[in-house]
């Protein structure tokens, strides 16, 4: 066998495993913002592994309320946009480490009963696939204004 086919044969899987390995872009979190911004559901479960972890920044446990899987995450943010309504997530900045990342913005939103909420966060995402297997969102807790 000649050295050129067996390196070829030798380097193969590498540039297998460099296609099939999904890195997740700074275009691709600025996608997943602009569907929350508009409430399009579909479009943000798209950018989510199936087993995909949502961890909110408020609920009963010291670390917020978990949401495992597909449905359980879907229902959470379909939550989210039916307590506001008008809820938006301006001037995202997108940091990618690796596997790893996260999304400054800032969340603004009124409840259906006229309470204003307007709160720096961030979102720490672990990446699968390609695509998000868990997002960790945390954000400052400040007085509500009418």
């Amino acid at each position: 066998m000649k050295k050129g086919t067996l390196a070829i044969l030798l380097l193969l899987p590498f540039f297998l495993m460099a296609q099939i390995n999904n890195k997740v872009s700074e275009g691709f979190l600025q996608s997943f913002a602009d569907a929350f911004n508009t409430h399009d559901i579909k479009a943000i479960m798209s950018h989510m592994t199936d087993d995909c972890v949502f961890e909110a920044s408020a609920g009963p446990d010291i670390d917020g309320q978990k949401f495992i899987g597909q449905e359980q995450v879907k229902k959470a943010f379909e939550d989210v946009f039916a307590t506001f309504p008008d809820a938006r997530w301006s001037n995202p900045r997108h940091f990618i480490i690796g596997e790893r990342g996260f999304t400054e913005w800032i969340f603004i939103g009124t409840k259906k009963d006229g309470v204003k909420v307007e709160v720096t966060g961030c979102d720490l995402f672990t990446f699968k696939d390609g695509k998000i297997a868990v997002k960790n969102s945390y954000r400052k807790n400040r007085l509500s204004t009418k």
